[in-house]
């Protein structure tokens, strides 16, 4: 007996899958039990013929719901009496009826014959019933699916054999009963992941666990269903077509896939439509190629469109599953569009004092197009204007730039026409219809008064003076005049910047150029100056005019040694031999080039040891006129040469040639020419004499770093920098008594000579250093005592740590004794019991009264 997916236990269900669930607005998945049970027509179908069967059951259910879809709108508005469950069934059974009355006779007998294997010639019997399993994707039930069933004639329903299944997806994606046999799907399956599995089969014995029948090989194929939109990959799209282009243009094909198998019905035939961006665009339905569908689309109105593409499955029939994708469409530029100028005339205002090459307006066309189908073209058609001036285009404005060629003259003329034409650089032809694709304007220039400074009447003013002229010779004269209808009058002046050594002078009025010094043309030959001319009215203007002066030479320099020369002649030199060759230059530059003449002076010309030769070619050869030459008798000779130029009149000068005799080689090249060189034979040679001097510099040398040495090794007279009390500053911290304070210092030995000398420290401070005592003065003479005071102090400097440096200067209040006015200190007065009458001081006036109160014999009277 056939098991199969389709036909079971006498039989046939039917799989159907309505497209409307329980409220009718959405799809029934295929986990919906099934609808319908036929009456089993006792038919086994081929796998071929079960494949075509299922397939039209499919088209017939997707019709079946678009026409529901369709009838229940109607329903809405016309409220039909027939529901939509009746009606569906009733187009089910049709379906059903026109499918299976396809099948033929032939392929009912032919599909309940038993399959069978041919081994070589024989036949033998297979005892399988064996068919392909066919299942619907996208299962989403709570119940596994089921797939199909495995019989074995062998199995006689006792439950003897058991059924085991391997291969892709065995065991976790299909399960088989090893009872019965019934193939079961446990998840749901997507033919767009996998669209087949192949499986194996195989009946066993359930007590001896062998193979009752050989293992067979099967495939499960995954039945389509429509799941998958269309999907554009490639979107969204951009696109350009020229504007202005014809119906029917092509713009972009747009391409959509689906997923869906595109060998089984329609669910992945793919039609096109166009959502948005009609009148302008359509798109071919089945190539999905977008076109222009209306003519003369300008882009200067509208440069860009948005368009929105739909691909939809099932040939575009209602039920099928749609995507979109955007396209964007822009127009692109054609020169469909003249150049015109906003205005039809301009006037523009320019200074006659404009310089040439400069811009006097800037004019442009309007044009509506871009890019190159703007660019521009101008050019002059007409006018008074075309030798002054002339117009180019602007690369990145294309703008008209007009600029003047020649300076403007307001005198001569005050404005000019210009007739300026525009046109695009490349004109299409397809739109010469359109019009002309040029236009022109006019632009008036008008030219203004401007002060302008006087105008010298040549650029360049050349002149030339004689070197030898005297000064306040007239050179030559310029002249300038002011341009404007004024006239004024112009004043001269040399910019003494040309000028700076002040060589010519100009007279303010006339511009008579004269000479202020010398010139002397081997110092400057040429004077470049500039001369200034000034309106007499309004100075600030100022014209410049250039004067070339060159100085034209005289004769005034006399030829000399072109340069220092030195010459030698060997001792062992012949007559006649030439030693040296001369020759003459001359600062002056005579037209006719320079020729110098050579000859000894009269005192030389009879000399015995060398004579002159002219050339002839402003250059003279020096010979010998004997053989042999001694240095011991006479190292160096000195040649005068007398030198005459050509010139009017000629000058002539007497240079001095040396010649110095020297010991030669064999092949005349000279070895040494000192004199003193010839007896250093009869003593030391040049070697033993740098030796000896080499020794010399040794020793002296060595003395120097030996007294270096001794003067560092000797002891400093001053301390070393730790106890350097040459920049310290010692401070006490404590105050005198003031006039009154008699015990800080023993002013004794100031008073008396005789007093003892014996050390005394200070009684307000504690010494850190004691002095050594010092001996008593007896009665010396004065010189004497001087001599050993002193002396005595610069020992106890010497062996005092405490002392200043010995570099410091020492004062000392001694005053000497021995002198018959005794002390002229007046501390002492006080003190001491001296007899001296001081009662004369009140004999000389009021101004020593005082002295003469303290002193006076009144003094013991007023005390008392």
């Amino acid at each position: 007996m056939l098991s199969s997916p389709d036909f079971l236990n006498g039989t046939v269900e039917v799989l159907l899958t309505p497209f409307f669930g329980k409220s009718y607005s959405a799809p029934v998945t295929p986990s919906n039990p099934p609808l319908y049970k036929l009456l089993s027509l006792d038919l086994q179908l081929t796998p071929c013929r079960r494949q075509e069967l299922l397939s039209q059951l499919e088209l017939c259910l997707f019709l079946c719901q678009g026409f529901f879809l369709t009838q229940e709108k109607e329903r809405e508005k016309k409220e039909m009496k027939l529901g939509k469950v009746e009606f569906c069934h009733f187009l089910q059974l049709i379906a059903l009826f026109l499918c299976f009355s396809g099948m033929s006779q032939g392929e009912l007998s032919r599909s309940r014959s038993k399959p069978y294997f041919q081994s070589g010639r024989s036949r033998t019997k297979r005892s399988w019933v064996w068919n392909q399993f066919f299942v619907l994707e996208e299962y989403m039930g709570s119940d596994p699916l089921y797939v199909g069933k495995l019989h074995s004639d062998v199995d006689k329903g006792d439950g003897s054999i058991k059924y085991i299944l391997s291969g892709e997806g065995a065991g976790s994606v299909f399960i088989i009963d090893e009872n019965t046999g019934d193939i079961h799907a446990t998840k749901r399956l997507d033919r767009e992941e996998q669209a087949y599995y192949t499986l194996r089969a195989q009946a066993l014995d359930r007590l001896t666990n062998k193979p009752v029948e050989p293992e067979s090989e099967f495939v499960i194929k995954i039945q389509d269903i429509n799941d998958n939109e269309p999907k554009f990959l490639d979107g969204p799209y951009t696109a350009g077509v020229p504007e202005m282009s014809p119906v029917g243009t092509s713009v972009v094909q747009v391409t959509a896939t689906d997923a869906d198998d595109p060998t089984y019905g329609n669910s992945a035939r793919v039609v096109y439509s166009i959502l948005q961006g009609q009148p302008y665009f359509s798109v071919e339905p089945k190539t999905g190629v977008i076109k222009t569908a209306l003519p003369n689309m300008d882009r200067e109105a509208k440069d860009q469109y948005l368009l929105v593409i739909q691909a939809k499955d099932m040939v575009g029939q209602n039920g099928g599953l749609s995507g979109t994708t955007s396209v964007t469409v822009t127009l692109t530029d054609v020169n469909d569009n003249p150049p015109r100028f906003p205005r039809r005339s301009y006037q523009y205002n320019v200074p006659e004092s404009l310089p040439a090459a400069s811009v006097v307006a800037r004019i442009k066309a309007a044009d509506a197009d871009i890019g190159t189908n703007a660019e521009m073209e101008y050019k002059i058609v007409e006018g008074d204007g075309l030798g002054i001036f002339k117009i180019s285009v602007d690369k990145d404005t294309q703008e008209g730039i007009i600029t003047i060629q020649k300076e403007l003259d307001f005198e001569a003329k005050t404005s000019y026409t210009l007739r300026i034409e525009a046109a695009n650089r490349d004109a299409d032809p397809r739109f010469q219809s359109l019009g002309p694709f040029s236009d022109t304007t006019t632009v008036k220039i008008i030219v203004e008064d401007v002060d302008e400074p006087p105008v010298f009447s040549s650029l360049l003013y050349p002149m030339e003076v004689s070197e030898a002229t005297q000064v306040g010779n007239i050179i030559g004269t310029v002249a300038a005049h002011d341009p404007d209808s004024s006239n004024s009058p112009v004043r001269y002046s040399i910019d003494r910047n040309t000028d700076l050594e002040r060589y010519f002078n100009i007279d303010a009025n006339s511009g008579v150029i004269t000479t202020a010094k010398s010139l002397d043309r081997e110092t400057n030959a040429v004077h470049n100056i500039t001369v200034l001319a000034m309106e007499s009215q309004n100075p600030s203007q100022v014209g410049r005019g250039y004067v070339a002066i060159t100085i034209l030479d005289i004769n005034d320099n006399a030829p000399e040694f072109a340069m220092d020369y030195e010459a030698t002649v060997c001792e062992n030199t012949q007559a006649g031999q030439v030693i040296q060759k001369i020759s003459a230059v001359d600062k002056d530059e005579p037209s006719n080039g320079h020729q110098f003449y050579f000859s000894l002076t009269t005192d030389a010309t009879n000399n015995q040891n060398f004579s002159l030769k002219d050339n002839k070619d402003n250059t003279a050869s020096i010979l010998t006129r004997r053989n042999g030459f001694r240095r011991q008798e006479q190292s160096v000779y000195y040649l005068p040469v007398f030198i005459v130029d050509s010139g009017s009149p000629s000058l002539s000068s007497t240079n001095t040639l040396t010649i110095r005799v020297c010991d030669c080689d064999a092949d005349g090249v000279a070895q040494t020419c000192n004199a003193e060189a010839y007896v250093l034979p009869a003593g030391l040679s040049t070697g033993a004499l740098i030796a000896i001097l080499a020794c010399v510099l040794t020793l002296l040398v060595l003395i120097l770093l030996i007294v270096t040495m001794r003067r560092r090794k000797k002891e400093p007279l001053i301390f070393d920098e730790e106890r350097d009390i040459r920049e310290n500053i010692v401070r006490y911290d404590d105050e005198g008594g003031g006039e009154e304070d008699t015990e800080a210092f023993d002013m004794a030995a100031l008073r008396n000579l005789n007093a003892i000398r014996d050390t005394k420290t200070r009684r307000d401070v504690t010494p850190e250093i004691q002095f050594l005592s010092r001996p008593t003065f007896k009665s010396i003479p004065d010189n004497v005592i001087f001599r050993e005071f002193i002396w005595e102090r610069l020992k106890e400097a010497d062996v005092d740590p405490g002392a200043p440096p010995y570099d410091s200067l020492q004062t000392y209040a001694f005053e000497g004794n021995g002198s018959v006015a005794e002390s002229l200190s007046s501390l002492d007065s006080i003190s001491s019991n001296s007899d001296q009458n001081y009662d004369y001081l009140s004999d000389w006036g009021p101004r020593f009264k005082r002295l003469a109160d303290m002193y006076g014999t009144g003094q013991e009277s007023l005390c008392s």
